[in-house]
């Protein structure tokens, strides 16, 4: 299928039969990170500039965390990936989009965790 770049997808499996490998577990990862996401920052607030380091360990502490957390649940055939943003919450609206092209065994798990001040978005990818 052509867009108006010229660009083309790949064709459609020519099999219907189900893939062997097996499925990263997306639901349960996604409780797990939104419990993370509401206990790690629910007593949080956007910080001062003087403070705006412990952002960056928060950040860091719940991308080490989701990815532990993948790495239980499914030790071998993944390759992850966790992306963590933290904004200040000013009441601004947004938009994201993600196009991928992999196969049936992999799965994105996202979790949003927002309050009067910070807005946190989790991205988790397992790739096979």
């Amino acid at each position: 299928m052509a867009n108006s770049s010229g660009l083309r997808s790949p064709p459609p499996s020519r099999s219907n039969a189900a893939s062997p490998r097996q499925k990263f577990d997306a639901d349960l990862l996604k409780a797990y990170m939104k419990k993370l996401l509401s206990t790690t920052l629910q007593n949080s607030s956007w910080p001062d500039q003087k403070d705006r380091e412990r952002v960056r360990g928060w950040i860091k502490e719940i991308g080490e965390r989701v990815k532990e957390r993948m790495v239980e649940i499914q030790p071998r055939g993944f390759k992850y990936i966790v992306l963590t943003q933290i904004n200040e919450n000013l009441g601004q609206g947004g938009r994201a989009d993600m196009v991928c092209h992999w196969e049936d065994t992999d799965v994105v798990a996202q979790e949003m965790y927002a309050n009067d001040t910070l807005i946190c978005i989790c991205i988790a990818l397992a790739i096979s």
